[in-house]
């Protein structure tokens, strides 16, 4: 029980990372790129995306050895999702809708379904 609160922690903590840089590659550059061609953003996005991958592939290798493919997949969207939200507030300089609690919620009932049989 110990390795695998360890373990879960472990790919929980490598996921928000790696959707830390993945949120800014998809969308840091519509803020602080605008003025540039799409295609140096691409390539500056790409760069950004490697980073990303080094955390994300370990993390869903860890993972992989306690959770089914959906309970990874669905965990990964809440992550990106809890990501996203204060990205799009802080960063980007969104405001804040009611329409984020609701998806949030539908998540958490993603989250139940997928879990409930473990």
């Amino acid at each position: 029980m110990k390795f695998f609160l360890a373990a879960s922690f472990q790919f929980a903590g490598l996921l928000v990372i790696s959707n830390i840089f993945m949120t800014f590659a998809w969308y840091a550059h519509l803020r602080n790129l605008s003025e540039k061609p799409w295609w140096f953003a691409a390539l500056a996005s790409w760069g950004i995306a490697l980073a990303e991958y080094l955390f994300q592939v370990p993390a869903n290798r860890i993972g992989y050895a306690h959770f089914t493919l959906a309970q990874l997949k669905i965990t990964q969207e809440v992550i990106t999702l809890s990501v996203f939200l204060p990205f799009s507030i802080l960063y980007m300089g969104q405001s804040f809708r009611m329409d984020y609690v609701w998806a949030g919620l539908c998540l958490l009932g993603a989250v139940y379904f997928m879990f409930r049989g473990a």
